[in-house]
């Protein structure tokens, strides 16, 4: 069966990492916020607003009617954000599975952010003072937590895998 399973939390927390195994294993439509928006801004400088989740949006509900499983990769920062990601499963009459990736030790997430190299070309990875000056609603709806400062990769890939098959 396919579903939408949607990875969000601040950068550095893991979601890329996650996201990206969990589509290989399931063989799921990949969808990375941070690929389309880098794409739009080599095409159309400046500030793009929602333009980005507005087209990996648009590619979930394409992809799901077609019967593809999805894993979208973004901040998801807002409550807009994740009402339309629910409004697009439930559209498609879908399972929605809410991930918001955290990391807990605030040493650890702080060095992840620091370390890192981006893999999009052009793509500068934000600073930590970016990061924790981010605009992030925190999540009130119901969703499922990962703190990947106590799982590893694997062992979240894993857990993911078991929910998305329940």
């Amino acid at each position: 069966m396919n579903r939408l399973v949607v990875l969000g939390g601040l950068p550095g927390t893991g979601k890329t990492t996650l996201a990206r195994e969990v589509s290989r294993r399931h063989g799921a439509f990949y969808l990375r916020i941070d690929t389309i928006e880098q794409s739009i801004r080599a095409w159309i400088p400046g500030d793009m607003g929602p333009a980005g989740y507005a087209v990996a949006m648009a590619l979930a509900r394409e992809n799901l009617s077609g019967g593809q499983t999805v894993v979208v990769d973004a901040v998801n920062p807002v409550v807009e954000c994740r009402e339309a990601w629910r409004e697009i499963a439930a559209k498609t009459a879908v399972p929605l599975l809410e991930i918001e990736v955290v990391c807990s030790d605030a040493a650890e997430h702080r060095r992840r952010v620091e370390t890192r190299r981006s893999d999009i070309e052009g793509l500068v990875p934000p600073t930590w003072d970016e990061v924790v000056g981010r605009y992030y609603v925190p999540w009130s709806e119901p969703h499922w937590i990962i703190d990947t400062a106590v799982m590893s990769a694997g062992e979240a890939v894993q857990a993911i895998g078991a929910r998305m098959t329940e």
